[in-house]
């Protein structure tokens, strides 16, 4: 079966701009992530909003904890975007040749795009819930990615799947606003543009203005859930490393478990607590990625093209002799 050489580009570009996102927002991430994990009533809270975290952390002189896992969430967010990426832009061109459509509508982008997001998914949650509990473990008690992935089952590693299924809408509807903008901004720059130029893509700023307002859509859409996913996958805060008080193994964080537990805390406000750290970190992280993204995509179809032409030549060389 052939390579699909468009969608490979399509992939790589998108895995390295999230690579590079992930790492330059990591320390807001990790500060957005501990402050979410906080349930308490009104009186006992730790964090009363975002920028705590991060003095706790000056103060303490424990800068370095807000980058705990970093290494273990560029692997999830690097292997997530390639799958997604890869996924999308293959089911896209497939639905493309198959209808025999010049584009692809609405309902049809969300229907793909949920699909590369279920696939993206189950093949990472295992990363995803390992870099949630080194983030939100206390500082200098993170384990490694082996230890964590090993120390519990494997229904443990998997904690938080059904959610994370739940949430493929989220990038779903994200990409959807984005190609639909997308598609309306260079149709209007290809009738301004002469026929003979060179081709038509969205500027720096546009993309990042246009990713930033199709994350907002989505993560305002999905917050209830992400942020009972974080909770779900958070590590125990009361973690120690005594034998005694890890023999006590508590019981297993449903969705329903999470769900009462803030209602009966903080109430419906409280579904909603750390929305504005939430958007802004994956508005950020969004933009930069997607700007990142249409940015190198060029170059990187000209590599890939590089790189076939030059196993094709090596390959008829190695007949010849």
């Amino acid at each position: 079966m052939a390579v699909d050489l468009e969608s490979l580009s399509e992939a790589t570009s998108g895995a390295l701009g999230s690579l590079l996102s992930t790492t330059i927002l990591y320390p807001l991430d990790t500060c957005k992530t501990k402050y979410q994990v906080e349930v308490q009533d009104h009186g006992q809270r730790k964090y009363r909003n975002l920028s705590d975290v991060l003095w706790e952390a000056i103060s303490n002189r424990q800068v370095l904890s807000l980058y705990q896992g970093l290494g273990t969430k560029n692997l999830q967010s690097f292997i997530a975007q390639f799958v997604y990426f890869y996924g999308y832009s293959y089911f896209k061109r497939l639905y493309l040749e198959k209808s025999g459509f010049k584009s692809i509508g609405t309902k049809a982008n969300l229907i793909l795009a949920a699909a590369a997001g279920t696939s993206t998914a189950i093949v990472t949650q295992p990363l995803d819930t390992a870099s949630s509990r080194m983030q939100t473990s206390a500082y200098g008690k993170s384990k490694g990615l082996w230890k964590t992935l090993t120390e519990g089952t494997l229904s443990d590693a998997f904690d938080g799947l059904g959610i994370s299924l739940l949430l493929t809408s989220n990038p779903a509807i994200q990409f959807t606003v984005f190609d639909q903008l997308k598609q309306r901004l260079l149709k209007q720059k290809l009738k301004e543009a002469d026929h003979d130029s060179s081709p038509v893509v969205l500027s720096a700023f546009t993309a990042f203005l246009v990713g930033a307002i199709s994350k907002s859509v989505a993560t305002i859409l999905t917050y209830p859930a992400i942020r009972c996913k974080v909770m779900i996958q958070a590590s125990d805060p009361d973690e120690d490393d005594d034998k005694t008080k890890r023999a006590q193994r508590k019981p297993r964080k449903t969705v329903s478990s999470v769900f009462c537990n803030i209602w009966k805390k903080e109430g419906i406000p409280g579904f909603f607590k750390g929305i504005e750290a939430q958007i802004t970190k994956t508005v950020l992280s969004s933009a930069l990625l997607l700007m990142i993204k249409e940015k190198i995509s060029a170059t990187t179809w000209v590599l890939i093209l590089a790189i076939q032409r030059y196993l094709l030549l090596t390959r008829g060389k190695l007949k010849k002799a």
